[in-house]
């Protein structure tokens, strides 16, 4: 099996959770397991478009930035600039302090998520 599809089924996993996440009645407990599972889906999505443009596409990309750029020219995402904003939330993650940081993150993942299901949809239709 090729690296971007195992790397594919962790993302499926990690996106799958996330939308359990989502739909459980909201509490600081699920509003930090939310973004915990944002964090890991984000970062399996990345990973799983370098590893696929890699592997498919002969494209090197090193950063998620860059990643995103080209799974975006060759047809991958359908959203750039949503993806570059997930990006961005992701970073903002790491600076968290406070529980007004955290509910605007929060906040933002449901919208966010439709473009992991983008990619889902995207990359099972190239599974071969």
């Amino acid at each position: 099996m090729k690296n971007w599809k195992k790397l594919f089924e962790d993302f499926e996993k990690a996106y799958k959770r996330l939308e359990e996440a989502l739909a459980q009645e909201k509490n600081e407990f699920i509003r930090d397991s939310v973004i915990q599972r944002f964090e890991f889906t984000i970062e399996l999505a990345w990973k799983t478009v370098k590893a696929y443009l890699e592997e498919e596409e002969k494209i090197i990309c090193n950063s998620p930035r860059s990643c995103i750029k080209e799974a975006y020219r060759v047809g991958v995402i359908n959203y750039e600039p949503k993806w570059l904003e997930a990006l961005n939330l992701r970073n903002t993650i790491a600076h968290i302090y406070n529980e007004k940081m955290a509910e605007e993150v929060y906040s933002k993942i449901p919208e966010i998520k439709e473009i992991f299901k983008q990619l889902k949809e995207n990359l099972e239709s190239r599974i071969i």
